[in-house]
């Protein structure tokens, strides 16, 4: 047995001993975890759940709830299954949650993380909120020789920025404004500056996160209590009349359009939030306009590298984001009550099981 925390219901997640995961089957691998993030969807649940968690045999797992949380996290290869050639008993993993078909189109285009059956780790499969996690071989990223194991459990997170600002394409030059200053939004503008962003402004309410923003590279933050958002960055933009490329990463029914709003004629719109509803959306918008919107979830394999690097070389900074490191046993009031009542002063929680 092994100490796990489950989702059982909105509001209703329990710390409990649960069988320890047994011999990987082939093309899997048995984890031991080190560290493991909440992460923004993990809340979602928490809060406003189901909403990934799926409530009956999911068609690529055949997980259901209750199931065991966490996907962002790093961690030691104890065991291989049969067939295992990419990953060593011993190395160093920070393993991607994308678990898929490998057949469907998305899948076959290299594009696994929009598979037709897509299964995240710890929220259609069992998680990594425990001592032993088992996870396909081929999601494994292996770590560098001496690679801090803290600031791996967020390469996961921070490939979601990584890939939302490679889906817009060359911003060399270009001003960008990211929406939101939590993990996925501060990860987006370091990669966003690391792309070439000339100028990126941050629109964010939370003191503790404008700081944080200014950090890890903001030129300019800008505050929907202080100012009128639109009319600030169309001035900062001049004839151009709004910035180049947005990134909505808050999953805000009132951002989004202002994720919308903030670039001029023929820019681009990047949504990167989780919503947990549906809301109204004047298209009319975008067809007067010719802007663009691209849906981006997850990542690939490929920006675990692209986010390793980074990391190595300085231009992303795990340090600054982890601002608690709780235990396992203190999950919910440390962790998640945390991180619910105390929003504004943290950005990400790790948890060690051990």
């Amino acid at each position: 047995m092994m100490k796990a925390v489950k989702w059982y219901g909105k509001k209703d997640i329990r710390i409990e001993n649960a069988p320890e995961p047994g011999a990987p089957k082939p093309d899997e691998v048995k984890i031991k975890v080190s560290w493991c993030g909440i992460c923004g969807s993990d809340l979602h649940e928490y809060l406003a759940g189901p909403i990934f968690i799926p409530t009956q045999p999911h068609p690529l797992t055949g997980a259901q709830a209750p199931l065991i949380l966490g996907h962002e996290f790093s961690g030691e290869v104890v065991e291989v299954g049969a067939g295992v050639t990419t990953v060593k008993v011993g190395d160093m993993v920070a393993p991607d949650a994308c678990q898929h078909c490998g057949v469907c189109l998305p899948c076959r285009e290299g594009r696994y993380n929009v598979c037709e059956k897509l299964a995240f780790t710890g929220l259609m499969a069992d998680g990594a909120f425990a001592e032993y996690v088992n996870v396909p071989a081929q999601l494994c990223y292996v770590l560098p020789k001496g690679f801090d194991l803290q600031a791996a459990s967020l390469i996961e997170p921070l490939a979601t920025g990584f890939k939302a600002v490679r889906l817009a394409g060359s911003i060399l030059g270009q001003t960008v404004v990211i929406y939101g200053a939590g993990t996925i939004g501060l990860g987006t503008l370091m990669c966003a500056k690391a792309a070439g962003a000339s100028t990126a402004i941050v629109v964010e309410m939370a003191e503790a996160r404008k700081k944080l923003a200014k950090e890890c590279g903001a030129d300019i933050i800008l505050d929907p209590k202080e100012c009128d958002v639109i009319a600030e960055i169309k001035k900062i933009t001049g004839t151009k009349c709004g910035a180049d490329v947005s990134f909505e990463c808050i999953g805000n029914v009132k951002t989004a359009p202002m994720a919308v709003e903030s670039v001029h004629n023929v820019g681009k719109i990047v949504i990167v939030g989780i919503f947990e509803g549906p809301s109204e959306f004047n298209f009319f918008s975008l067809s007067a306009t010719d802007k663009v919107v691209i849906g981006t979830l997850a990542y690939t394999v490929d920006d675990f590298q692209g986010v390793a690097n980074l990391l190595a070389t300085g231009q992303l900074k795990a340090e600054p984001l982890i601002t608690g490191r709780i235990k396992l046993d203190d999950i919910v009031a440390k962790g998640f009550d945390e991180l619910v009542n105390n929003k504004d002063n943290n950005i990400k929680i790790i948890v060690s099981p051990s």
